[in-house]
């Protein structure tokens, strides 16, 4: 009689597959670092949020012959960058006819608004929000600030080749500083 050999994986063999896969799940795990890659991925929404913004302002510029701007701050939380208070000047208002947290009626422009609505901080609180500050002297003068969150984005890391707010021009370390103001330093 011959006997027929069972096939299959031994439990030592199907426990030994299991910790490898565990020790690579870990080592993949950390080495991404996931919560990383959602603060990059916010920082980046800010980036191109902030770059958009400041497009439609200096569409605005060029494009509205009697653009006049007023002095006012507005921010999206209460953040404070370097002479900008945003206490009780907030708002999360996305109109884009210039009662939003963005003082400028972007309708006023002749192709019409190139924002269908002002955009808002990924994660909107009092630590990350948007802050925009105009003045009417010097004319028509403008800043829009924002925190980046990750450490690749952020001056918490210094040695950070991408780190934008130390190299954006303005004079606040801590925030993203973008607009027309000479030096980024409304106050």
């Amino acid at each position: 009689m011959h006997s027929q050999a069972k096939k299959g994986f031994t439990l030592i063999e199907l426990l030994v597959v299991i910790a490898i896969l565990a020790v690579l799940a870990t080592a993949i795990v950390v080495i991404l670092n996931p919560s990383q890659l959602l603060k990059q991925s916010r920082d980046s929404t800010r980036l191109s949020d902030l770059a958009a913004l400041n497009s439609a302002i200096a569409l605005y510029l060029a494009d509205y012959a009697s653009a006049a701007f007023t002095s006012s701050t507005k921010c999206t939380g209460n953040i404070n960058p370097s002479g900008i208070a945003c206490a009780g000047n907030v708002s999360t208002s996305t109109v884009v006819t210039g009662t939003g947290w963005v003082t400028i009626d972007f309708t006023d422009i002749s192709s019409g608004s190139p924002l269908a609505r002002l955009p808002l901080d990924p994660v909107n609180n009092d630590t990350y929000a948007y802050a925009f500050k105009s003045t009417a002297s010097p004319t028509n003068t403008f800043e829009i600030d924002a925190r980046m969150e990750s450490s690749k984005y952020s001056s918490t890391t210094p040695a950070s080749s991408m780190t934008v707010n130390t190299k954006d021009g303005g004079n606040d370390d801590d925030f993203y500083e973008i607009g027309n103001d000479p030096g980024l330093d409304l106050e």
